[in-house]
């Protein structure tokens, strides 16, 4: 599956924000029911995502939709799910996760919801925002023994931890992420590779500021992060165009691959007076597998 690059939020209960998504080229578009929905919207956002996704079904869609659900510890996740599975959503965000258990409870809803709605078993992907309350960041390097097989990868967020842990804020003097974040951060990294998924980048707040957008988006690649979220259309052309191989990786590529092909028997090759080995010829082959599928 070729990664997701842009996943857009949009507010569930609005129908003009729902009406743009076919204007905006994100990978994935994520159709909100917790925060950006207030409690009294909270019905209407269901039948409104639902009536969404009815009308565009898996196979005449060009984006992915995903839908974040309520918190599994509030009174909406079942209802959420139950309005929302037959629709056939390509995946759940689960917010608020406090490790692979509570992945592993949506997994099971979803078995049943699935086979209720007559849907593929298991073509219902999950993406936790995995560090959101205190304990969650302690238990993401037990995902790569959970056996999660719905799990599409892990991402991370910093306002619901600050909140969970009293702080007043989570940036530092020099308007970067404080340590605590930045540790959260590496840690959901680690776990999504070592558990063999998508590792999916936090949000940049500011919306405007696409050049810090495009700065942050090209560091948090090379560290090995997939795609990252987005708040708002204007953020998308720029992570789509930072989470892609550039022309420069593509032509490196290829003179990596063509040089282990005309050198079967070696090891370690020497290219522009880098040394090469078996991960370099790795990433080259997994680069134009990515080129190959967008431009597909």
């Amino acid at each position: 599956m070729t990664p997701l690059r842009s996943l857009l939020f949009v507010p569930g209960d609005s129908g003009k924000k729902l009406g743009k998504i076919d204007q905006t080229p994100a990978d994935a578009f994520i159709l909100d029911l917790e925060d950006a929905v207030a409690p009294a919207r909270k019905a209407a956002a269901r039948e409104m995502v639902a009536a969404f996704l009815a009308e565009r079904p898996r196979q005449t869609r060009a984006a992915q939709y995903w839908v974040r659900i309520n918190p599994l510890d509030t009174d909406h996740p079942l209802v959420d799910l139950a309005a929302i599975v037959a629709a056939a959503p390509d995946g759940i965000m689960l917010p608020k996760v406090n490790g692979p258990a509570d992945v592993l409870r949506a997994s099971h809803y979803l078995d049943a919801l699935e086979v209720v709605a007559g849907i593929a078993p298991g073509s219902i992907r999950i993406l936790p925002v995995a560090t959101e309350t205190a304990v969650a960041p302690f238990r993401l390097g037990d995902y790569a023994a959970a056996g999660l097989a719905r799990l599409y990868g892990l991402t991370w967020g910093a306002e619901d931890l600050s909140s969970a842990i009293g702080a007043s804020g989570n940036s530092d003097a020099s308007g970067e992420w404080a340590f605590t974040y930045r540790m959260v951060r590496s840690l959901c990294l680690l776990g999504a590779h070592a558990a063999g998924v998508e590792a999916v980048d936090t949000l940049h707040a500011d919306f405007r500021d696409i050049e810090g957008l495009r700065a942050s988006s090209r560091a948090s690649r090379a560290e090995g992060f997939g795609g990252r979220l987005a708040i708002h259309p204007a953020q998308v052309e720029a992570i789509n165009d930072c989470y892609s191989p550039s022309p420069e990786e593509v032509d490196f590529a290829h003179r990596v691959i063509a040089l282990f092909a005309a050198n079967p028997d070696a090891g370690t090759l020497g290219l522009e007076g880098r040394m090469l080995d078996m991960p370099h010829l790795k990433q080259a082959r997994k680069t134009l597998a990515m080129h190959e599928a967008r431009r597909g």
